[in-house]
């Protein structure tokens, strides 16, 4: 059991002062230590396990009301929660959270980039996090797999890297998820979109259209995405193929979510983005939604584009022509093809192209609008439908 006198003892011999905030690391190893959980903890069962100890220590050591109520909760956010990271995952305003090694904590609201003076206990504390994140959806991060994707009970998006590929220590990126689905809207609200972009595109979607997203880190693409999948006929059969599932797709009925999958230990099981689009295939879609675009995949999509399927997509680009190249590298990744084959499977899979950037100021916005034509004297005809100058948007006549 915990003696609060020894833990104030420990401190002063390190020249620190006490407060019975400083018991949380003792109280929080001593619930691991009774075996409470393990991996998967019974929120029930850590609760009272705590009072118990808070009690004993209480009775040893005078502890406000207020310092009571806060290590209760602090210790069931690192058992149960993210640990210090609870706070800034509670905040329906942030965005994105980034942690570079368990001292340096940053975190997104507004578009804007903010310090946060929040740090973990230890870099230990930050690696367990990591385990019991990765270990929930059954995937595996250490020193020989340093590198990995995953996501969150509500489907935020998690990044890991750890030692010794970062020279920061553990560094852990989540990308959060409202809990209210952004809608078309709240773009045109916020100035990410105009009405007429949001008809065009809604009326694309409906037509069957095969569009492709494309964009930077953090412009909104994956967002963007998923406004425009509710504008998909809910009759139809939809596929969505992902490395991390994070797109939610609202009043769709017939939707089948496919998951990339790492290989185990011995570097067996893989299931790649292209083993899921080949099988997609099979599955009598009426519509395949790849999440992101990023290597030999591509040529399957195209591929897949190409048999009568509906499809959206989202890709990292500078700009529509800029992306069209990006899939010509990807395909040849794929498959020895000449560029002339490339180019008329592009023509011919893709209709419309979509730019989405993140200003300076944080504000996102839909820059662009480009139709992909047809395959002509060797390459493939772009039109821009519409593109964004400062505020204005300036339309082809005709569009």
């Amino acid at each position: 059991m915990i003696d609060p006198a020894a833990v104030k003892e420990d401190r002063k011999k390190k020249g620190q002062s006490f407060e019975p905030l400083d018991l949380i690391p003792s109280i929080t190893e001593e619930v691991r230590r009774l075996s409470v959980g393990g991996s998967s903890f019974d929120p029930d069962a850590v609760t009272e396990t705590i009072y118990e100890i808070i009690s004993a220590c209480h009775r040893q050591y005078w502890i406000p009301l207020h310092d009571r109520r806060q290590i209760v909760k602090r210790v069931r956010d690192a058992l149960l929660g993210l640990d210090v990271l609870q706070p800034l995952v509670d905040d329906q305003e942030i965005t994105d959270i980034m942690v570079n090694g368990a001292d340096h904590i940053f975190y997104e609201k507004g578009g804007k980039i903010y310090a946060s003076p929040l740090t973990f206990e230890s870099e230990e504390s930050l690696q367990n996090l990591v385990q019991r994140i990765v270990g929930a959806i059954n995937r595996t991060v250490n020193e020989s797999n340093p590198i990995v994707d995953a996501r969150l009970s509500d489907g935020s998006r998690v990044n890991v890297v750890l030692p010794p590929v970062s020279l920061s220590g553990t560094v852990l990126t989540i990308r959060k998820f409202r809990k209210q689905p952004i809608r078309m809207e709240d773009l045109i609200r916020w100035g990410t979109a105009t009405q007429r972009t949001a008809a065009y595109l809604e009326q694309a979607v409906r037509d069957r259209k095969n569009l492709f997203v494309c964009g930077g880190t953090a412009s909104g693409k994956t967002t963007l995405l998923n406004i425009l999948s509710s504008y998909i006929d809910p009759a139809e059969r939809v596929i969505t193929i992902e490395d991390s599932a994070e797109l939610r797709l609202e009043g769709l009925p017939n939707v089948v979510t496919l998951e990339t999958r790492n290989a185990n230990m011995e570097g067996k099981g893989q299931i790649t983005m292209r083993d899921l689009i080949k099988t997609s295939l099979r599955m009598n879609p009426d519509r395949i939604i790849v999440g992101e675009v990023r290597g030999a995949e591509a040529l399957d999509m195209l591929s897949g584009l190409n048999t009568g399927h509906a499809g959206m997509s989202t890709g990292h680009a500078n700009s529509c022509r800029d992306m069209l190249r990006r899939i010509e590298t990807m395909v040849w990744m794929g498959a020895d093809i000449p560029l002339e084959a490339i180019r008329q499977e592009i023509a011919s899979a893709l209709d419309l192209l979509v730019f989405v950037e993140k200003d300076r100021d944080g504000k996102r916005r839909i820059k662009e609008i480009t139709k992909v034509g047809s395959y002509t004297n060797g390459d493939v005809a772009l039109t821009t439908l519409m593109k964004r100058e400062g505020d204005r948007e300036v339309w082809q006549q005709g569009s």
